[in-house]
């Protein structure tokens, strides 16, 4: 037991002392001299924070509040159907069933019965806080 400990003492502090000078110095943050793996910079990573940031806005929508702005586009035109075509992709079915749902609305086949029936549940939602 007594030689157990003895060899762990020994060889914890030189494990260590072997990782913090491996490279011959101690790892910097400084970015002009990033840590080296060999003669290869360590790649780093940025945090999600980063990624988010850049396409915040579009995902932090809710889907109320992208019907809505589908609203601002003239009422019975091909781009305000394009607008909600984009929220839900159409899925026609033969013979579809009234819409209860505003997602049920991508079963209807024709167009103008499409945007009829998205106009109507995007006039019932309360305007929402910009």
């Amino acid at each position: 037991m007594r030689k157990i400990i003895l060899a762990l003492a020994l060889l914890y502090p030189a494990a260590a002392f072997a990782q913090g000078t491996a490279q011959g110095t101690a790892p910097s943050a400084d970015p002009a001299n990033p840590p080296m793996i060999g003669d290869k910079p360590l790649m780093q990573v940025g945090t999600k924070k980063q990624s988010a940031k850049k396409g915040e806005k579009a995902k932090s929508q809710s889907v109320a509040q992208k019907l809505q702005a589908c609203q601002e586009i003239d009422d019975g035109t091909k781009e305000r159907l394009t607008c909600y075509d984009e929220i839900f992709a159409p899925q026609p079915k033969p013979k579809p069933a009234e819409a209860k749902a505003v997602s049920e609305c991508r079963f209807v086949k024709e167009e103008d019965e499409r945007l009829t029936c998205y106009n109507g549940f995007a006039d019932k939602i309360p305007k929402l806080p910009q």
